[in-house]
């Protein structure tokens, strides 16, 4: 679904409870055309600013201590449907062109609006607005935690829909605890190549442009993979509820020097595991005597 993506927020800011997202882009408000900089989120991850108190920051917040359809979650048996790929049409670009790559104080973020990026999902099309990361990883899977997650943001009108990929590490010694998971050998060209610019958004605030970059090597991942999908929340304020997510069972892999670049820049930004869907939120349940 990090501050929330550009895109995310102006959704959910014009969401109704019954039909999920409305309205256009990612989490915080686009900046002008030309500007240097991105606005900067306006919660984040630990003390008074982080999840445990996120409903304090604004009253848009409520769902994310009152919600019972929560994100991230523990991917274990029965709190999601396996699926196979052919249930899901991802339709990425082969190359990318240089796209904006911005710093938002809550993750780092990859516009991809209008670069043609689709998914088709229980006969609706949603258009690829950005993908962003979480260092450690939202999803837990099993109970297995993975260095970090991708998140892919699909919209399609009043919905959105996103794609969480694990990205783990080369020669990582860490053993899944699901067979689910299918492990790569190899580095993921793609992540790669947008690390390679994240020396421009060292600082909150700041935006440059990737390299161009090739999207095959992730489009040939997901079209092997099954999906984990059920339907939850954004895992960031306002944590509104109606988004479809979908995990695959393949992940990304990433060089060690080159995680080790990213997560000094984005820090720790990941929300805890959230009850199973449909369960009280765990928030909820702490105020119960």
């Amino acid at each position: 679904m990090a501050t929330l993506p550009k895109t995310i927020l102006l959704l959910a800011a014009a969401i109704t409870p019954a039909f999920g997202f409305c309205g256009s882009r990612t989490h915080l408000d686009r900046r002008a055309e030309g500007e240097e900089t991105v606005p900067l989120a306006t919660f984040g991850y630990i003390g008074t600013g982080g999840p445990l108190l996120w409903h304090h920051l604004s009253p848009e917040n409520a769902l994310c201590s009152t919600g019972s359809n929560q994100s991230p979650i523990n991917m274990v048996e029965g709190s999601f449907t396996l699926v196979p790929g052919s249930n899901l049409t991802v339709t990425l670009p082969d190359e990318v062109p240089e796209t904006s790559f911005e710093n938002l104080g809550s993750t780092i973020e990859v516009v991809m609006e209008g670069l043609g990026g689709a998914l088709e999902l229980n006969g609706l099309e949603y258009e690829l607005l950005q993908f962003h990361f979480h260092h450690p990883s939202e999803h837990v899977d099993n109970g297995a935690s993975m260095p970090m997650e991708m998140h892919m943001v699909f919209s399609h009108e009043t919905q959105l829909a996103v794609i969480g990929v694990y990205i783990d590490l080369v020669d990582s010694p860490q053993s899944n605890s699901s067979r689910l998971l299918l492990q790569r050998s190899t580095p993921s060209a793609m992540l790669e190549t947008v690390f390679s610019a994240i020396d421009g958004i060292a600082a909150p605030g700041a935006v440059t442009k990737t390299p161009a970059f090739s999207m095959s090597e992730l489009s040939d991942l997901l079209a092997a993979a099954d999906f984990q999908r059920y339907s939850g929340s954004l895992t960031t304020p306002p944590c509104s509820e109606g988004v479809e997510w979908s995990v695959p069972t393949k992940k990304l892999l990433l060089s060690r020097q080159t995680f080790a670049k990213v997560r000094d820049v984005v820090g720790f930004n990941s929300r805890y595991p959230q009850n199973a869907p449909g369960m009280t939120n765990l928030l909820a349940m702490a105020k119960l005597e």
